[in-house]
């Protein structure tokens, strides 16, 4: 959750503007950055030096497009979720793997990717554990490590979610991200309604304040993310662990930069009203106009468009956002 917690001291008759400016300290505050330094381990770095230029020459297509110098991936990257050679190498590796650059059933050689990205054989096997858990790839004794084909993926990671959404695969991404919210968060709320609690209705309460005050201020950043925060707290308050468990694909779809696919993501008045529309259904215990509520904010056509150069226009540079902490 983004900032539930610090929230909860606050009432609905308090000054807006007095919970807005918690919301934007607790949004906009950056975490301390790593400086990525490898301490004891750094001594077992793969160098360049270390191979021949012969090695070299023939190893490079394989990385053929990779940026390799790590600097510039972590600060391509938005953000400080993921810090160190470690995040950044599963980032870039991820990357790589979901945009089809590093097609199935590729061999991964650790020694080559050290080399490549001037990492210690601790990062490298680190991040290949981490990318062999979501899916994309497998170690196998006497086969080595291998890329998986895309139906052996976790699609519903967090982290693929996000780098689908900057791939080739971002207009499949965005409809199936949009179906699958369509499916789960009308019967979120019609299961919450009536039987969330005075804190959680607070809480959501909290948000549309935030969101109709970022609105007004032209603060797109704080309201995505009281958007993706009401939306978690909704499938939270459904009372289904199963439900609960997909709110984090739900708030990676939310702050995914692929573009939108509804106009829930976009700060209009509409949007605004409509999700005061489901609280408002959710506290009366009305779980029908609660269902159809979601359901027609989740089925609205974006109001605006997103800016042009950014997400959603079709742009080679998109910004990708920083890999998360693993």
């Amino acid at each position: 959750m983004l900032f539930t917690k610090d929230l909860k001291v606050s009432t609905r008759p308090a000054d807006k503007g007095g919970v807005t400016t918690l919301a934007h300290s607790m949004m906009t505050a950056t975490r301390p950055t790593d400086s990525g330094a490898t301490g004891p381990g750094s001594l077992d770095r793969y160098s360049y030096a270390e191979s021949t230029g012969a090695a070299r020459t023939t190893n490079a297509p394989a990385w053929e497009g990779a940026d390799t110098d790590m600097g510039r991936v972590g600060r391509r990257a938005a953000g400080s979720r993921g810090r160190g050679l470690h995040g950044q190498l599963v980032q870039q590796l991820g990357q790589m793997i979901v945009s089809g650059d590093l097609g199935a059933d590729r061999p991964l050689v650790p020694e080559e990717i050290g080399q490549r990205f001037e990492v210690s054989r601790t990062v490298v096997r680190e991040s290949l554990r981490v990318l062999e858990a979501k899916g994309l790839v497998s170690a196998r004794p006497n086969v080595g490590t291998r890329v998986r084909p895309v139906g052996d993926w976790n699609l519903l990671d967090p982290d693929i979610i996000e780098w689908r959404a900057f791939g080739p695969q971002r207009e499949d991404q965005r409809r199936e991200l949009s179906e699958l919210r369509l499916t789960i968060e009308p019967l979120a709320a019609r299961l919450a309604a009536g039987d969330v609690s005075e804190e959680v209705r607070q809480r959501l309460g909290d948000m549309v304040d935030i969101m109709g005050h970022a609105l007004g201020q032209g603060d797109t950043l704080t309201f995505s993310r009281a958007d993706a925060e009401f939306h978690n707290l909704m499938l939270q308050a459904a009372g289904n662990r199963m439900l609960e468990h997909l709110s984090g694909i739900v708030a990676a779809a939310l702050q995914v930069s692929g573009g939108a696919a509804s106009g829930c993501e976009h700060p209009t008045e509409a949007s605004v009203t409509l999700h005061q529309r489901i609280l408002d259904a959710v506290a009366a215990g009305e779980p029908c106009a609660a269902e159809n509520a979601t359901r027609q904010l989740l089925s609205a056509a974006p109001e605006a468009a997103a800016p042009a150069g950014g997400p959603g226009t079709g742009g080679a540079d998109h910004v990708v956002p920083a890999p998360r902490e693993h």
